[in-house]
């Protein structure tokens, strides 16, 4: 009992951050999905297997963090199998040599539409800073967060020569999650 005081008395003397809430993904109801132009057609696709560490507390942002991480491989949803294999070969995503894409963030900050995650965005073994902005909604425990953001393609040397396919791909996330203790 005395440690625990003495950790307490510590905390509040020196500012120590209160502790932030962890998140427990639910994947089957979250998605992450993508959408690009493709020889004047919208062509849009999936991530079936994915993962992310989240920690957040809307009141205080200080700790919070995302990781996330999604498997190349996983990617369905294309109407075209020969968009499909091209994505995943060697000059798309390269799914065999690149295995998974992950985010990381750094800071997470409220704003007037919601909220933001500036962290750093691996595709391809290219890393590149990245903002997603998202919206938040939390009910008894369950947090729901909604956002979308677009990426340059040739950033993370996805589809080069790909002519007739454009260079903005944007990237649209739903995550559903539980409180975690």
């Amino acid at each position: 009992m005395r440690i625990f005081a003495a950790a307490a008395f510590a905390g509040a003397v020196l500012g120590f951050p209160a502790a932030a809430q962890d998140w427990q993904l639910d994947a089957n109801t979250s998605s992450v999905r993508f959408e690009a132009t493709a020889f004047g057609n919208v062509v849009s696709g999936a991530f079936e297997d994915f993962e992310a560490e989240i920690t957040l507390d809307p009141d205080d942002l200080s700790g919070a963090s995302i990781e996330a991480r999604v498997r190349t491989a996983s990617l369905d949803g294309l109407s075209s199998s020969d968009i499909r294999q091209n994505l995943r070969g060697e000059s798309g995503l390269d799914v065999d040599g690149h295995p998974q894409a992950r985010f990381v963030s750094h800071e997470i900050t409220r704003t007037e539409a919601g909220y933001e995650a500036a962290g750093e965005l691996t595709i391809k073994g290219h890393t590149s800073e990245i903002t997603l902005p998202f919206t938040l909604e939390i009910s008894d425990g369950r947090a729901v967060a909604d956002g979308r953001f677009t990426i340059d393609r040739t950033t993370f040397d996805v589809g080069s020569g790909w002519g007739e396919v454009d260079e903005q791909v944007t990237v649209i996330v739903h995550i559903e999650a539980d409180a975690a203790g």
